[in-house]
């Protein structure tokens, strides 16, 4: 009983013995075993599953591209809680980058459209003065004085210029040397404007050839003496002096495409090559200049007078028309038609000539239009000549002296 401590049935388990073994052998106990922990596998280990991410994070696997993130919206009223949306996955949006506009630079391309005309008008400008034909017309010295601007228009008789072809379709005929078949004396200023036509075969004194018609004092001396001898009569400073002959005449008619005209009465003149009918019509070139130069009438030099003041006033007021200064096709022949064929003093330009056709125009609108006073129309020497009456001419001139608009009754003839 005291001998060996185990019994029939084996050994006694005790404290401090050894751990039973699991088999069918010697030592196994018939309690269950608790399974061992299984060890904790290593980040490396690639046997490795990934367990659930923490709390609030998505998976990896799950994270949708950066297009594709919802947006959060926090409800207005509670900013200092945290709110949690449901994600919404959304298939990214394949789109176009937006087309960039260049701004339309019109206002540089006016501007420069702009700058080139300009230039191209002051070239044409220059041009046209360069074309003028000048002469030394303004006496050198005159003692004349007189307010506002006064020139002196002379249409020359000349067929210089004109072949014998021209001569025969325009009836000028071929006479010789050079004479005035109008003269014309425009002033303007604040009192407006006034065309006043001085007779060609007005009698007044010529310097150094006694008293003769004005028109003799062209052929004397040309356009000084002339300028002189109107001074002299008129009390009046000639500032601008503008010539033209028959040829320009005809070609500033036709480039301005003809010039409307009412004919009181039929006139039939061979010896200016003219046939018209009475009434409004337009007038050619060449029937123009037969219009103007005709005396086949009852009031003779005063009907011819009457007739260039009307027409050249006509003429005028269509050459500087919008519709002709708008209209290159006739400004341009225009242009070129009487800066070529036309004469002026060499201290005139082209800028001149246009104040000319500006003071033409005051004529047209509201301006006066006259002839100087005439007191008779003798016979001196053989020939008829025309006398100024002295105290209507004199009450004339003496407006027109301190630019004031003349009375009535120093209108002519």
């Amino acid at each position: 009983m005291n001998g060996d401590p185990r019994g029939p049935q084996g050994p006694r388990q005790g404290r401090g013995g050894p751990p039973p073994r699991r088999g069918g052998g010697p030592g196994w106990t018939n309690q269950p075993q608790r399974s061992p922990t299984p060890p904790t596998p290593s980040a490396a280990d690639p046997r490795r599953r990934p367990g659930p991410p923490p709390p609030g994070q998505v998976p990896p696997h799950r994270v949708p591209p950066p297009s594709a993130q919802p947006t959060r919206v926090l409800p207005t009223g509670a900013p200092q809680q945290r709110y949690r949306q449901a994600e919404e996955y959304r298939p990214p949006v394949q789109t176009r980058a937006p087309k960039v506009r260049r701004p339309r630079r019109w206002g540089r391309r006016i501007k420069w459209i702009a700058v080139v005309l300009l230039v191209a008008l002051v070239g044409w400008c220059v041009y046209l003065d360069q074309n003028l034909n000048r002469v030394e017309a303004l006496p050198a010295e005159s003692a004349a004085e007189s307010s506002g601007t006064n020139w002196l228009i002379v249409g020359s008789d000349s067929r210089a210029d004109l072949g014998a072809e021209d001569q025969e379709r325009l009836g000028t005929g071929d006479a010789a040397g050079q004479r005035t078949d109008t003269i014309m004396l425009l002033h303007s200023g604040s009192s407006g404007s006034v065309l006043v036509s001085l007779p060609r075969d007005s009698y007044v004194p010529i310097e150094g050839h006694g008293s003769n018609k004005l028109n003799s004092a062209y052929a004397f001396g040309g356009a000084p003496l002339l300028i002189s001898t109107v001074e002299n009569a008129t009390g009046l400073r000639i500032d601008h002096y503008a010539e033209i002959g028959f040829g320009g005449f005809v070609d500033a008619v036709d480039a301005v495409g003809g010039v409307d005209l009412c004919v009181p009465k039929a006139i039939k003149d061979p010896k200016a090559n003219l046939d018209i009918q009475a009434g409004c019509q337009e007038l050619d070139g060449t029937t123009a200049l037969g219009y103007v130069r005709t005396r086949a009438t009852a009031g003779s030099d005063f009907d011819r007078v009457q007739r260039q003041r009307e027409f050249l006033s006509a003429l005028i007021g269509k050459a500087t028309s919008p519709a002709t200064i708008v209209n290159p096709f006739r400004v341009v022949p225009l242009a070129d038609a009487v800066t070529g064929l036309i004469t002026v003093d060499s201290s005139d330009h082209i800028w001149n000539l246009a104040q000319l056709g500006l003071a033409m125009r005051g004529v047209t609108n509201g301006g006066v239009a006259t002839t100087v006073p005439v007191g008779g129309t003798p016979t001196i020497g053989g020939q008829s000549v025309v006398r100024w009456d002295k105290t209507r001419a004199s009450q004339l001139f003496e407006s027109l002296q301190k630019d004031e608009t003349p009375p009535e009754s120093a209108h002519g003839p």
